[in-house]
């Protein structure tokens, strides 16, 4: 054989015909498919001991060591299949290893899990015997369905992510390849196995040939269930955003409180920060900040039972806010190279130095439409300038945090006030102050230019925010 792979992976599920894809990669001279190496509940396949010396408890206490067994053979190429609910200790490992070759099989969601629910209620899993078969329905449950189908398309996008990132392909084959013996050739010669098949397997045979309608019981409520989902997902709201990671060292901790404040650029910092340092009385540059992940976990681990939170604001004013002080000043915290770019490239109707007399509310206004215009191209990958965290979209940077740490409380700008304190009293203040608002520096007011063009440009721009948290219009 050419070695171009140690070993292979067959990615699939159940009802997606692994089985007879797993007869028939055997039945090469040189290919060995080990079953369900990696699932929880046996080693191979429900009655073996062990696969290649390594049994079901040394697998469970390393995983890696039946990996590396299956990657040693020496006469050919071994592998195994593996589903989304198998070990992910070896998941990632499997994923990023180019010397690892994946086969992913696909087939007809609607077909797996009505399958999959016959083989449930037969309890016949395999038919080799057709004189043997046995016949069943299924019962469509329609919240057991969206769920089968979320697990498998989450697996779906976790592998091609992964390979898209590592900068590696797959051998794609969908259920209705698998009686094509030119495509059981083709693989082979893909894993590097010279030899090939004149005919298929056929000691399997299809368990359920009949038409849907025959095969399920209620097939009148699944068809209107079917037709509620939007499968082509017709309804999302697109997203172009790039991933965000957590920005741990703008997190910023109480003085002696155990609460974890995770800000939001662009939100009410200076506010909650002056509240948080007014819990212990300190000033708000003695909190504790700048701290890297590994000594903000050690701040959780001496602290038991703190509290984690962060603060949104209405994606209008937070856009406001992110223009003045980082787009319209040139003073200490602009955006100079940006603010260039954006005047040059972008038309942005904004002075060359600092707003002067001359820059009144209707410049500011027509500068603050431009720049929101902007920030709809900017946040649908249309422009060359980077998404900011400034402006980039608040549920972009909730999933950044969550990569470190969920937020124990999401908390509104409007609604600071009350549930602020109510957080202070769950680590053990009595009387805690309320936060006092603190003044933008900005020539002049969102209110001062607000219409319904502005809120209607702040909508397009930040149509997830508005829906994932369901702002209002700012008025």
């Amino acid at each position: 054989m050419d070695r171009h792979f140690d070993c292979f992976v067959l990615f699939a599920e159940m009802r997606t015909g692994s089985n007879f894809l797993e007869a028939n990669l055997n039945a090469f001279d040189g290919i060995a498919c080990h079953g369900e190496a990696f699932n929880p509940a046996f080693i191979g396949y429900p009655k073996s001991e062990e696969i290649l010396t390594v049994t079901l408890e040394e697998r469970d206490r390393d995983p890696f060591r039946l990996l590396e067994a299956i990657r040693a053979k020496d006469d050919g190429i071994g592998g195994f299949r593996f589903f989304h609910d198998h070990d992910p200790r070896v998941l990632d490992a499997l994923l990023t290893d180019p010397r690892v070759a994946k086969i992913v099989l696909t087939r007809n969601p609607v077909d797996s899990y009505v399958s999959w629910k016959i083989a449930r209620e037969t309890g016949q899993w395999k038919l080799t015997n057709v004189k043997k078969r046995k016949d069943g329905q299924a019962s469509f449950d329609a919240e057991e369905f969206e769920r089968f189908m979320q697990d498998l398309q989450d697996f779906q996008v976790k592998i091609l992510n992964t390979l898209q990132t590592t900068g590696q392909t797959a051998f794609y084959i969908a259920y209705e390849d698998l009686q094509d013996v030119a495509v059981m050739n083709g693989l082979a010669q893909w894993l590097g196995c010279s030899a090939r098949l004149d005919s298929l397997n056929t000691a399997l045979k299809r368990q359920n040939p009949e038409p849907m309608a025959e095969k399920v019981a209620n097939f009148d409520e699944m068809e209107r269930a079917l037709a509620r989902l939007d499968r082509f997902n017709l309804h999302r709201t697109p997203n172009f955003e790039p991933r965000r990671g957590p920005v741990v060292r703008s997190f910023v901790t109480g003085a002696g409180t155990p609460l974890l404040y995770m800000p939001i650029p662009s939100g009410p910092d200076r506010a909650v920060r002056k509240w948080l340092a007014a819990l212990d009385g300190v000033k708000g540059d003695a909190l504790p900040a700048r701290q890297s992940q590994g000594e903000l976990r050690q701040w959780m681990r001496d602290n038991p039972g703190h509290r984690s939170f962060t603060v949104i604001r209405h994606p209008l004013a937070r856009a406001h806010e992110a223009f003045c002080s980082r787009i319209l000043t040139t003073g200490r915290g602009a955006y100079v190279g940006i603010r260039k770019t954006l005047r040059r490239a972008h038309n942005l109707p904004i002075p060359e130095g600092e707003p002067d007399g001359a820059y009144d509310v209707n410049a500011h206004r027509e500068a603050f439409t431009a720049f929101l215009d902007f920030v709809k191209a900017n946040l649908n990958g249309q422009t060359a300038v980077r998404v900011d965290g400034h402006w980039a979209s608040q549920a972009a940077c909730l999933q950044g945090m969550a990569e470190f740490v969920l937020p124990d409380m999401i908390v509104r700008e409007t609604e600071m006030e009350g549930y602020l304190p109510a957080l202070a009293v769950q680590v053990g203040h009595q009387a805690p102050p309320e936060p006092q608002a603190v003044a933008n520096k900005a020539p002049y007011s969102l209110a001062q230019i607000y219409d319904d063009q502005i809120e209607s440009l702040a909508r397009e721009a930040y149509q997830r925010d508005y829906g994932m948290f369901g702002f209002d219009d700012w008025a």
